[in-house]
Parts: C-alpha cells; sequence; structure tokens
C-alpha cells in the first residue's frame, strides 16, 4: 500500500479573532499541520491561499454555513471584544450571544474540543485578593465594573457547556497580562510608552506572559483535550511602577480620589481610550496561580521577564 495513504487527515480547526496578533501566532504555529479556517466579526484578514479567512458576525445565519463547508474538529475562540472596542451593548452581543451561538454550533456539528480564551480580568482587583488566585476563585469582576459584565457572562456560559456537554473538551484559559511584539492591549500600550501613569501610593505586584508564550499554551491546550478552567501565568511577578522602571518609563504619579481624576489625567496625556475597569488593577494586586496548567500540559514559559522588559525598553513608542 502506498505510504501516503497511511496518513492521517489533518485536524480541520476554526480560529476565531484571527485578526488579532495572538490569534496570528496561533495561525503561523498550526498552519503546516492543520487545515485552519480563520474567522473575524471585526475585519478579513488575509492570510494567502492555503487559509479561508471570512469576516462574519457569529449571530448570521451564515456563520452556520462554515461548519456545514468545513466539519471542523476543533474551535479555538479568541474572538472576544475588549472594552475598549465597541459599545456595551454590541460587545454584549459579540461576546455572550455570539460566544452562545459558537457553542451551540459546536454541539450541534460534532466538535471534540473547544478553546476559549479568556482573561484574569474576571476574579477583579480587590485589596483583600488572596496572594495567589487559583481557579476555583469567585468571579467578582462582574460586581467591581459593568464594562467586564460580558466578561464573566462568557465564561460562566462556557462553564455551562463544559458540564453540560462534556464531549465538547471544552477548556477555558484565564492568561495574566500578555505583552510583547504586536500586542496592543492597555498594558502594553503602557510599557512602550516614554510616560506611563502611576496611581499615588500604589505598586500592586503583577504577571507577564509574552506573546509567544502564550500562542504556545494555546497550541498545547489544542492539542491535548483536558476539559477544565486554566490560569495561564508564569511562576513570576514584579510590582508594576518597577516593571515600568525596567522599561525605561517615566513615571507620572496621578491621585486615585476622587474617581472622575484620574480618567481626567489620563485624556490629558494621550490615553484617550483608558478602560475604566482597569483603575483598579493599577491599585490591587491580582496574582493568579498558573501551576495546573502548567502541571497538566507540561508548560513552562521560555520568555523571562527580563527579556520582556528589554524589548520595551529597546522600543519606545509614544502613547
Amino acid at each position: 500500500m502506498p505510504a501516503h495513504k497511511n496518513k492521517q487527515p489533518k485536524p480541520s480547526i476554526l480560529i476565531t479573532g484571527a485578526a488579532g496578533a495572538l490569534a496570528q501566532q496561533v495561525i503561523q504555529r498550526l498552519r503546516e499541520t492543520c487545515n485552519l479556517v480563520a474567522v473575524d466579526a471585526r475585519v478579513r484578514v488575509e492570510l494567502g491561499d492555503q487559509i479561508p479567512s471570512y469576516c462574519i458576525d457569529f449571530n448570521k445565519r451564515t456563520f452556520e454555513d462554515l461548519f456545514r463547508r468545513y466539519q471542523f474538529d476543533t474551535v479555538i475562540h479568541m474572538g472576544r471584544i475588549r472594552s475598549s472596542q465597541l459599545s456595551r451593548m454590541r460587545r454584549y452581543n459579540a461576546n455572550v450571544l455570539g460566544t452562545q451561538k459558537l457553542l451551540d454550533l459546536s454541539h450541534k456539528y460534532g466538535i471534540r474540543r473547544v478553546v476559549v480564551l479568556s482573561t484574569y480580568h474576571v476574579y477583579g482587583a480587590m485589596a483583600y485578593n488572596p496572594a495567589l488566585i487559583d481557579e476555583s476563585a469567585p468571579l467578582k469582576s462582574a460586581g467591581l465594573s459593568a464594562d467586564l459584565i460580558d466578561s464573566v457572562e462568557l465564561e460562566n456560559l462556557a462553564s455551562i457547556y463544559l458540564w453540560r456537554y462534556p464531549e465538547l473538551n471544552i477548556s477555558v484559559l484565564r492568561p495574566c497580562n500578555i505583552v510583547g511584539p504586536s500586542v496592543r492591549n492597555t498594558i502594553a500600550k503602557l510599557l512602550a510608552s516614554p510616560l506611563a501613569p502611576v496611581m499615588a501610593g500604589f505598586s500592586p505586584m503583577m504577571q507577564f506572559i509574552h506573546i509567544d508564550d502564550m500562542a504556545d499554551a494555546i497550541v498545547l491546550a489544542c492539542q491535548k483535550p483536558t476539559r477544565g478552567i486554566f490560569n495561564v501565568a508564569p511562576n513570576d511577578w514584579v510590582a508594576y511602577q518597577r516593571a515600568l522602571e525596567l522599561c525605561g518609563c517615566t513615571r507620572v504619579p496621578i491621585p486615585s480620589v476622587p474617581p472622575a481624576l484620574p480618567r481626567l489625567i489620563l485624556r490629558t496625556i494621550g490615553l484617550k481610550r483608558f478602560p475604566a475597569y482597569l483603575m483598579d488593577f493599577f491599585k490591587y494586586p491580582v496574582v493568579i496561580d498558573g501551576r495546573a496548567f502548567e502541571n497538566e500540559y507540561g508548560f513552562t514559559p521560555k520568555r523571562s521577564l527580563k527579556e520582556i522588559f528589554r524589548f520595551y525598553r529597546d522600543n519606545k513608542k509614544p502613547l
């Protein structure tokens, strides 16, 4: 028998949120060994002839056509819209109703593995957070900020489907701050800026994971169908003000009261779209315990804090 007939067919994988820098890294790692289909609700991403790419709202009927046409084995859901990107109602429709549609279709079409990217922000930033937060901790952020309600509801949905449909093999990943080249989130912009605001009298411990390491973590999760919820973070943390210092940022202290004042000052120094809910994350520590993911998947981040901060020190950009 010819050798090629013994080859296993390539797995077919749907990747949502394909326009994001992290999704691009995941696509690069999987494109040779998998048949990929890329989807983003905001823009169509050009990925060459080998990877079909679509700009589709998950709530539209045409989204289901992709499941029929490509017969996916796996879904990697990185399409969560951040609070700075859309109005609250549009974000809710995309993050919660869109995710529900995605999970319903995954169940309907017999998907065997679903990886959902969440965020450590769901734990909420509070003065009384434990030193290390594990996956069993309550998600307090919905009660602290309306801007994080949809992130918590997205997770609650994933948890419901995780237990209701075990055959989907759902894993939810809660990474710490993702940083590095091409990352455009708020914390990455601050580290890359010559000037960075700090709350006077506060310097909470923070964790950072390089985009390359986070992409590796997602690929590992994709390849081993262990159900559950996992923090993804290195066993290393640093005070926020020290991180800024190591990145070569000049710190700009701002008073934390009254609440409107920090936002006013941030707008004046050019951070027009600074999400209000992040204010508490610059006051109180949210340090997550990533050992469960490390043990389950044999994951060890390759990029040290020193390497991460060196990149930002050498690549300063105005906000």
